[in-house]
């Protein structure tokens, strides 16, 4: 991916704008591409992250400060995201008899059944987006990243 190039620049970029560019460009790509392969299955990238959390889970409940804490874009409208995955009958949620202030949240068997056929898209978009790469490649690239 040649950053000038996309941009349509005859300039050269300085390194760290050309980096941060880079890394903004190759980040729109992935999300087209994984949101691409979710298409089929009317649900975002973000309702399919949290139908992974509640099936990691392994049947016991999570609550909305739960499910926020482990979503990879962290953000304050899980609330929604669970009301659509409510709707597509994906997730049940039901007030805590203990606490009734508490809401649990857990995966439906169809909600189950559908997130393995996402995965299985998921994953063979991510072969095909990580395709020129091997191992230890893709090892140095984690290594690289886990430096920000």
């Amino acid at each position: 991916m040649n950053v000038e190039k996309i941009l349509k620049t005859d300039i050269e970029i300085p390194l760290e704008s050309k980096s941060i560019i880079h890394l903004i460009l190759v980040n729109n790509s992935i999300n087209e591409a994984l949101n691409n392969a979710l298409k089929p299955f009317d649900v975002s990238l973000q309702q399919f992250n949290v139908l992974r959390i509640l099936r990691g889970q392994k049947g016991k409940p999570a609550n909305l400060c739960t499910i926020n804490e482990c979503m990879i874009t962290k953000m304050s409208n899980t609330t929604r995201l669970v009301d659509k995955l409510l709707l597509k009958g994906y997730v049940e949620r039901v007030t805590c008899e203990a606490n009734r202030r508490k809401i649990e949240i857990t995966i439906t068997k169809k909600g189950g059944t559908i997130l393995e056929k996402m995965s299985d898209a998921m994953n063979s978009s991510q072969k095909s987006l990580l395709k020129n790469f091997d191992n230890e490649e893709l090892l140095q690239l984690n290594n690289l990243l886990n430096k920000f």
